[in-house]
């Protein structure tokens, strides 16, 4: 009789024993079958059940530590590992092994229910272990964060949270341009934006003209769908918004020139946006306008064309269920209070109310950016127009190397 079949035969008698609350048997039962057949992993993890429903815990965990120098990702050796440390009392090993287990079980496919309520309470014990680490840590953090400006403190928060795991490392994920050594921020800290007080102060001066805009039925052609690619593109997430007025724009800037129509009905708006630190590229930007997000509409994660800039938000209409994430920063929207945010970061945004959501969107240079820099990049993308612009050397014609659209004002840089 080959070995296998014998192990199986007497991990079967040792699991009908322990059924019957016969511990000792099934122990001697399954230390005969190791015997016979070491490498045999359910019979360590029956060994190990055995030996910890009889209080031999620390044999128990021996058992399974030996199973899994056999199979380090044997998922319910990792499980039992952790319980057998929180029982002898080996709290912070235990909760860095529930991690481990919690890591090996979100692989795990079909559990059946006391697994899966296992697998669940590790996850809390893991959950305490972090909070337990933070709550160490806090004094730390605070000392530094004293230390040091309000971006050094922001810094200093999101690296902890990474270390807690915590926190996703997101990275700048350019469709188009990436400009290099400019940092992975999600929201930008307001030392580095002193225009927005300026921005903020003509919050209610930009809800009236807005308003007067909403209410002129005229105008209705002048709100276009935010998203609007060409029929037979791929269109991945956008398929449900392509086209559609759930999501739309009222230009004010778009491609760099100030549209007709729209633009001088707002000329308070338009005043405020020429003291804004725009990037200023012909064809290209500034852009600028009112982002109607309908009720019952997600905008799906996705990111911008170019890391050379930030987009700034300035809230205008905003009912309550409405929210906006970037990386892993989630905020909710408050009328009059401006941010700028890198959108080449993974971003989405939501209105789960039933009313209109109302944002005024625009571009801004990234202030990390010297005025060399910024001029440079404008003469790049000038050049390289004018270049697609020309037929090839060669003489045949060549289609225009369009980018592909971001949405809106937003998609040519």
């Amino acid at each position: 009789m080959q070995p296998d079949v014998q192990a199986q035969r007497s991990n079967a008698a040792a699991m009908a024993a322990m059924k019957s609350g016969n511990y000792a048997d099934a122990h001697a039962i399954l230390e005969e079958a190791l015997r016979q057949a070491p490498r045999e992993l359910p019979l360590w993890l029956n060994l190990a059940a055995a030996r910890r429903a009889m209080g031999r815990h620390a044999d128990a965990l021996a058992a399974v530590e030996h199973a899994l120098t056999m199979e380090p990702r044997l998922f319910m050796g990792l499980l039992m590992r952790a319980s057998l440390l929180q029982v002898l009392g080996r709290k912070r090993e235990a909760g860095e092994a529930y991690g481990l287990a919690v890591a090996m079980g979100d692989t795990q496919q079909n559990l059946d229910p006391p697994t899966q309520r296992a697998l669940d309470q590790a996850r809390k014990a893991h959950a305490a272990h972090i909070q337990d680490m933070a709550d160490f840590l806090r004094p730390v953090v605070d000392q530094g964060a004293a230390r040091g400006t309000s971006a050094d403190a922001r810094r200093m928060a999101f690296f902890t949270d990474q270390m807690l795991g915590r926190r996703k490392v997101y990275t700048q994920q350019p469709t188009h341009y990436h400009y290099p050594d400019l940092p992975a921020i999600e929201f930008y800290d307001r030392d580095e934006c002193p225009w927005l007080p300026t921005l903020e102060a003509a919050t209610a001066d930009i809800q009236r003209e807005l308003s007067a805009v909403l209410a002129e039925e005229a105008l209705a052609d002048a709100f276009v769908p935010y998203i609007d690619y060409a029929d037979g593109l791929p269109l991945d997430q956008w398929a449900e918004l392509n086209h559609s007025p759930r999501w739309s724009a009222f230009h004010l800037l778009q491609q760099g020139l100030p549209v007709a129509g729209n633009a001088d009905r707002c000329p308070k708006t338009m005043a405020v946006l020429e003291q804004m630190p725009q990037p200023r590229m012909i064809r290209r930007s500034p852009a600028a306008m009112f982002s109607i997000l309908k009720p019952r509409t997600r905008i799906p994660p996705h990111t911008g064309v170019a890391n050379t800039r930030l987009v700034v938000h300035l809230p205008l209409v905003v009912p309550p269920g409405c929210g906006f994430r970037v990386g892993n920063v989630t905020r909710e929207w408050q009328v009059g209070v401006g941010w700028a945010f890198d959108d080449t970061i993974e971003h989405e945004a939501w209105n789960d109310s039933d009313q209109v959501r109302v944002v005024m969107i625009f571009d801004i240079w990234s202030p990390r950016l010297s005025a060399a820099e910024r001029d440079f990049i404008a003469h790049v993308m000038a050049a390289m127009d004018d270049f697609q612009a020309q037929p090839p050397s060669g003489g045949f014609g060549a289609a225009p190397l369009t980018p592909k659209s971001s949405g809106g004002g937003f998609s040519s840089f």
